[in-house]
């Protein structure tokens, strides 16, 4: 396939979608999707079918604000309707070309003026089983540049200079990571997506792979060429079903296009992916631990060096980049790397998707530029804290996060700068936390995640985590002592230091940050044996004072 061949695809959608007077969105990621809007969708098919008027009714992904779902998006008048029942349906159909429904109108200007949309570019556009509808917005246009136009240094060089870092959590430098792959000595070598998204409160790589799987085929392309990779492998966990049944889909389409498989667009380059389905454990988000389970073998990470740049999957050079890093390099290598590192803070480029969840009044997906105050995301994006509630908290980073009090709202988000306020980006989970929330039990919940899922490999997480999490129950139901409190910080920094990989690493960083900001909640747990919050029992308590 060639460039113009491209072309000639997207000319015609948009020849036929010209055909339709309007335009329909429905939002069906999961969270629409549990609220109806399937049923809403098939009711809009039969009014518009009925209706007289030329209407296309496209299902989409996620759309953002899933708090307000069902919606639906109605173009060219650019109206988005919130909580519509598939009884609307008719009514919806009968309003188009005329005065919007009033009560179904979604006012989130300013949840969406504040967002800089690059991995959610087609958020709410295309059908995510319909190909066409990423070629016409471009798509496959950044692979066949890159195969046809450039050399696989330029690509590194591209993407070096946009300042892309990886969006799994650690924020490696991703032109860098491209770079030792690509001179690591050998003639096989792997590209791996990490879709193993296990943080509570997360879904940014679930409604990418769900809502534009060609987006993320095409990042995989782009990096395989660049590296001299010919086999890819996507490891989704299997709890994501409705994910892997559309990456099956636009792999079978991308083959069928010549866009993957050999000789892709008549040049020497081949390359394929599979997809690998996880188990669940949330270890396996670590890189190593990830390339032994593809291996088949148990997810255990294991010491480095050697990095999977140089000895990764079967002992070959392997690129491990999660879902949101590859959906970000079609489009730098379309608007060129200054575009994306005009974005964004000094040491932090580009925009991030995060996950915004918990006691926010408008919870889902955004996507906004590095260096945003915190603020900003919380009550301007999300709408605040509802319910006449002040706001506590937020956390971030996942269960390794830590929780970041109202005084620091004010520091814009990056990686160096949740560092130094004792959390981390992650992958994009930010959780908030009002004044109803007991810092002490939100600690204890992480920590009996991280105690869970800790593969117990190495003595530090796996005996460490336990003992944190009985430290913290003690705490919680009031039988904590002062001596608790002072082995508790200790063993965080244990655990902290001698673990062997991220998990037991960063798992004591929800209660070292909530033992700097709010310390005075454990004091009260210890000394007054009172919660704050009202959310630890004390009945325990109080049964052994007496």
């Amino acid at each position: 396939m060639t460039i113009e061949e491209l072309e000639q695809i997207a000319q015609s959608v948009r020849q036929e979608n010209a055909k339709y007077d309007y335009e329909v969105n429905v939002c069906m990621d999961l969270a629409c999707a549990s609220q109806g809007s399937g049923k809403l969708k098939e009711e809009l098919e039969k009014s518009a079918a009925d209706s007289g008027k030329r209407i296309l009714v496209r299902r989409t992904g996620c759309m953002g604000p899933c708090s307000h779902g069902p919606l639906v998006r109605i173009d060219p008048e650019e109206r988005l309707y919130e909580h519509v029942p598939p009884a609307k349906a008719q009514r919806i159909v009968d309003s188009l070309g005329g005065a919007p429904i009033a009560e179904l109108q979604c006012d989130l200007n300013e949840h969406f003026e504040s967002q800089v949309r690059v991995v959610l570019e087609n958020a709410g556009y295309i059908d995510p089983e319909k190909m066409d509808d990423y070629i016409a917005r471009d798509g496959y246009k950044a692979l066949l540049t890159v195969l046809l136009e450039m050399t696989p240094g330029g690509v590194i060089h591209r993407i070096t200079e946009s300042g892309l870092r990886g969006r799994g959590g650690g924020g490696y430098p991703t032109g860098l990571k491209w770079g030792t792959v690509a001179k690591a000595a050998g003639g096989v070598k792997y590209v791996v997506c990490n879709g193993d998204e296990g943080d509570p409160g997360a879904f940014m790589d679930r409604s990418v792979m769900e809502g534009d799987p060609h987006r993320v085929l095409e990042g995989m392309a782009i990096a395989a060429y660049a590296v001299g990779a010919s086999k890819g492998f996507i490891y989704v966990r299997a709890e994501y079903p409705i994910a892997v049944s559309r990456l099956t889909t636009a792999l079978r389409e991308a083959r069928r296009r010549g866009l993957l498989g050999n000789n892709i667009a008549n040049t020497p380059f081949s390359f394929d992916v599979e997809i690998r389905l996880g188990a669940g454990a949330f270890v396996c988000g670590e890189e190593t631990a990830l390339i032994a389970s593809i291996e088949g073998k148990r997810g255990t990470p294991r010491t480095r060096p050697p990095y999977p740049a140089s000895s990764g999957l079967w002992g070959k050079p392997t690129l491990i980049n999660n879902v949101e890093t590859f959906a970000n390099i079609a489009p730098i290598v379309r608007n060129g790397g200054k575009w994306f590192h005009d974005m964004g803070s000094e040491r932090s480029k580009g925009t991030k998707v995060f996950a915004l969840t918990g006691k926010i009044a408008n919870t889902g997906l955004v996507e906004v530029p590095m260096g945003i105050k915190l603020r900003e995301i919380i009550e301007k994006i999300g709408g605040g804290v509802p319910e006449g509630h002040t706001f506590k908290a937020v956390q971030t980073g996942g269960p390794s996060g830590g929780c970041i009090p109202a005084e620091m709202l004010d520091v814009g988000v990056s990686y160096d700068a949740l560092l130094k306020m004792g959390s981390i980006m992650g992958s994009g989970g930010m959780i908030v936390m009002d004044d109803s929330s007991c810092m002490v039990n939100v600690a204890r919940f992480f920590v009996e995640f991280c105690m869970t899922e800790s593969c117990g490999k190495c003595i530090p997480c796996r005996a460490g985590t336990a003992q944190m999490h009985t430290l913290l129950t003690r705490i919680s139901n009031g039988t904590g002592t002062l001596e608790d409190l002072e082995l508790l910080e200790d063993l965080c920094v244990t655990v902290k230091e001698a673990s062997l990989c991220g998990l037991g690493q960063t798992a004591p960083n929800p209660v070292l940050s909530t033992l700097k900001y709010f310390r005075n909640e454990y004091i009260e747990h210890i000394v007054n044996k009172r919660c704050p919050a009202g959310v630890c029992g004390m009945e325990a308590a109080a049964e052994v004072l007496a």
